[in-house]
Order: C-alpha cells, then sequence, then structure tokens
C-alpha cells in the first residue's frame, strides 16, 4: 500500500511538473518594446448640419425628409445658412520607418479631412496620406518626425494554427492597449474581398483596434487587424487581420506612385462543387471554373473558354476559386503568365499576358425572358423552356440558348430561376451546347435516372454553373 501511495505521489509531481513548464506565455516583454511603435489615429471629417447644432443627414428624396424637417429645421430664424460639423473617428496603425512611415487601414483614414497621430509619449502630429487601397483595406500615411521605433516585418507565411499572437492598438480610444489569443484559421476568404488570404484569430478586436499590428511571439508584425465578425458590433471571437507580407506589397506601391495597379484575366469563375467536378471529369473538387470570358479581354486573346477549370497560375495550384484572384491581382500587368488549364478531360498549358485592372464600375444587370408557352409540356427536370427569338438574340448578343419560362411541381431543387438562360449541358467531361428545346430534351432523355446534370446558363449579365442533384430521384 505505501509503495502504491510512493507511486501515486510521483505521478501527481510529474504531472504538476509538466503543467509548470506549459503555463501560459508572459506578453509583458513584447509589450514593453513593440509598444512604442504603435500609434493611436484620430480622423476628423467636416459635415453640413442644420443651424441649430444638429447634423441634418436625409436628402429631400428621402422618405424620412419630412420627419425629420418638423423637429430640426435645416435654417434658424431669418433662414440662417447650415453650420459645418466635425465627425471624429478613431484608429490604430504602426511606425514601420524610422523616419515617420505609419501603416493602417483605409477604412480608418477614408474620406477624412485630417489626420492626427499620437504616439505613447504624447506628442501628435498632422498625417500626410501617401495612398490607401480600398480592395485590400490599406492605407499608407506619413508624419514629419525622425528618429522613431519602427516595428520588425515577420513573416505570415511560417504561422501556424493554434500559435499566439498579439494585438497592440486603441479599441474604444484606450491607447496601447494589449490583448492576445491565437491563430484560428489561415487563408480565409470574406465576402466581397477577394484579394486578401485574411488570417483569422480570437484575438479580442474591438473598434478603435482597425489598423494596429498583429505580433507572433517573436515581435514581428504579420499582420494587421481590420475586421471582425460579430452580430452585436462588438467582439465575438472571430477576428481578422490582413497578412503583413500583402500590406507590404500594397504599401511599396503606394509610395512608389501613389496608387496600386494590379493584374487582371477578364474572367468570371466560380467554386468547383463535387458535382460539378464530376460532370467535367475531373478527380476532385479544384481549381476555378471559367463562367464567361470577356470579350477582348486577356483571356479570351489567350483561348480560354467557358467550362475552362483554371488549376494553376504560375505553376500555383488553384485550391480553391477565391486563390486565382489573389495570385492574379498581385501579378503586374504586362506578365506573360501560364495558366494549367482542364478542358474536355485532359490539361493544357494556356499563356496569357496579364491585364490591368481598371477601376470598378457599376454596371446595371438586365434580366431578359422569352415568352411564355402555356401549351407546352414540362420536360424531364420539370421545366418549361423555349428557344430565343431572333429579337432576344440580337440584344444578348447570343447565337443560341433556351429561356426557362416556368418551373414546375417537381421541378428541380436547384438554384434555376425562371427567365434563366440554358447555354449548355455538361456531363462527363463533355459540354454540349443548347440549340433547341428538342435538342436538349433528348440530352436529358440519354441520363440514367440518379445522375447529376451540370447546366450552364446565363443570368442577367452572368454566367454560372448549376448542378442538378440525383436526376428523377428521390
Amino acid at each position: 500500500m505505501k509503495r502504491m501511495l510512493a507511486f501515486l505521489a510521483l505521478c501527481c509531481t510529474a504531472v504538476l511538473a509538466a503543467a509548470q513548464g506549459r503555463s501560459l506565455p508572459d506578453f509583458s516583454e513584447l509589450a514593453e518594446k513593440q509598444g512604442p511603435a504603435v500609434v493611436n489615429i484620430s480622423t476628423t471629417q467636416v459635415a453640413r448640419g442644420g443651424s441649430q447644432g444638429m447634423p441634418f443627414p436625409f436628402d429631400e428624396n428621402d422618405p424620412a425628409f419630412e420627419f425629420f424637417k418638423r423637429f430640426f429645421p435645416r435654417g434658424g430664424p431669418g433662414g440662417q445658412a447650415p453650420r459645418e460639423f466635425e465627425n471624429r473617428s478613431l484608429g490604430s496603425g504602426f511606425i514601420i520607418s524610422n523616419d515617420g512611415f505609419i501603416l493602417t487601414n483605409a477604412h480608418v483614414i477614408d474620406a477624412a479631412d485630417e489626420v492626427t497621430v499620437r504616439l505613447t509619449d504624447k506628442r501628435e502630429f498632422k498625417a500626410k496620406v501617401i495612398g490607401s487601397d480600398k480592395r485590400t483595406d490599406v492605407a499608407l500615411i506619413k508624419i514629419e518626425a525622425s528618429g522613431l521605433p519602427a516595428l520588425k516585418i515577420g513573416d505570415p507565411g511560417q504561422l501556424k494554427v493554434g500559435e499566439w499572437v498579439v494585438a497592440i492598438g486603441s479599441p474604444f480610444g484606450f491607447d496601447n492597449s494589449v490583448t492576445a489569443g491565437i491563430v484560428s484559421a489561415k487563408g480565409r476568404s470574406l465576402p466581397q474581398e477577394n484579394y486578401v488570404p485574411f488570417i483569422q484569430t480570437d484575438v479580442a478586436i474591438n473598434p478603435g483596434n482597425s489598423g494596429g499590428p498583429l505580433f507572433n511571439m517573436r515581435g514581428e508584425v504579420v499582420g494587421i487587424n481590420s475586421q471582425i465578425y460579430s452580430r452585436s458590433g462588438g467582439y465575438m471571437g472571430l477576428s481578422f487581420a490582413i497578412p503583413i507580407d500583402v500590406a507590404m506589397d500594397i504599401q511599396n506601391q503606394l509610395r512608389a506612385s501613389g496608387k496600386v495597379s494590379r493584374g487582371r484575366l477578364g474572367v468570371v469563375i466560380q467554386e468547383v462543387s463535387k458535382e460539378l467536378a464530376d460532370s467535367l471529369g475531373l478527380g476532385k473538387p479544384m481549381g476555378a471554373v471559367v463562367n464567361a470570358v470577356e470579350k477582348g479581354g486577356p483571356a479570351e486573346k489567350a483561348g480560354l473558354e467557358p467550362g475552362d477549370v483554371i488549376l494553376k497560375f504560375d505553376g500555383k495550384p488553384i485550391n480553391a476559386s477565391a486563390d486565382l484572384p489573389r495570385l492574379v491581382g498581385a501579378t503586374r500587368p504586362g506578365t506573360r503568365s501560364v495558366l494549367q488549364v482542364w478542358r474536355k478531360g485532359s490539361t493544357r498549358d494556356v499563356p496569357v499576358t496579364v491585364g490591368e485592372m481598371q477601376d470598378e464600375k457599376q454596371a446595371g444587370a438586365r434580366t431578359q425572358r422569352g415568352g411564355k408557352a402555356p401549351e407546352q409540356a414540362a420536360n424531364r427536370l420539370g421545366l418549361v423552356v423555349s428557344e430565343l427569338s431572333a429579337e432576344q438574340k440580337r440584344d444578348l448578343k447570343m447565337s443560341s440558348g433556351l429561356v426557362i419560362d416556368e418551373i414546375r411541381s417537381g421541378g428541380p431543387r436547384s438554384d434555376l430561376r425562371q427567365g434563366d438562360i440554358i447555354i449548355a449541358v455538361i456531363a462527363k467531361g463533355a459540354t454540349t451546347e443548347v440549340k433547341t428545346a428538342d435538342q436538349f430534351n433528348k440530352l436529358l432523355a440519354q441520363f440514367e435516372k440518379g445522375s447529376n446534370v451540370t447546366l450552364l446558363i446565363r443570368r442577367g449579365e452572368m454566367q454560372t454553373f448549376v448542378t442538378i442533384k440525383n436526376l428523377n430521384g428521390n
């Protein structure tokens, strides 16, 4: 019994020693050394408001205009002119050179009339905006100072999921606040953010942290804290940082020319699902499938076609469709690159000269619908379709296609909609262009029950692939 108790005591001692060896890291030295290079950024934007000291944010066409006008008239006694007001906002940034260059988020300084930088020693400087890039949310500003502490740039590619990271910033205006957590994921894609492979962490990030640095445990900057996922507006355990290598490439361009040049191919792409991969004859879901090719763009000149799957760009694999815009966007316009493309059951290399991305333009969507034919029977998919008229072909600049006039009971549970135009059927690696309703129905009749059928459709001015699973199955 004594031997058993002695053994248990020895085990407990070993467990306690091991636990002490795995204690939580101490961030105090990192915070002390790197904190002075993190700055508070405040911006001022001049706005116009009513003479009674209250902003008047509504346009006369806004439904709230009449209601707001009754309680906050824009002119005082005698019809005085509107007064000017200052909107203020706070953010963070960090010094990357001893002579005063500072990185922050583009949204921190966006539309600011005045940018003020405050250091940890309480000195304040008016900053000049060198340039900003909304697509990556990176901005470069400059203050007139010398001998400043600058942060060391790290390699985000060496980060591991589960590794400790630290953020320093000014949440809610509380300067030099330190928070810590771990890397939750790497290479995250966010909606409408095609050019940044975000670092996801569980570091506490709140309003005011934006633009501040994310450190590894060696005190090197590996990211810029940019966004959070929240339903409340506050921290909920999901924070996203821009990898510092992406930000440094942007700042190099901003410093050199004040703007950012990005490469483009001129294609519309989508993710390759398991069903689409089967239809195209791919062994597994990978790459980015081309939905549409811009007329006269770099991709069309290189010979790319709708239905091609881009597997590699300059030898770099495209594991997900979101990888392609990042790689192409980081390529200098005019560069001669090589695409590895999957087409009709085999791979081929396609040389392409990367074009230059222009400023984003708003394009109005246009929906074209054919005449409904109620007397026509639904086909195997439960669709009533009709061929494009001569007028529709001319307006849409299409040589053929079928309009979905109706989706009847028992139709496919998919993303198909009335008004979609069916362009082609893809199955077993083969793409068949659809020209007539009779031809389309005969194609459908050839598929076995339970098959997956992929359709290339046009919706408005966009093309996409829609896979119908388990044809006529339960």
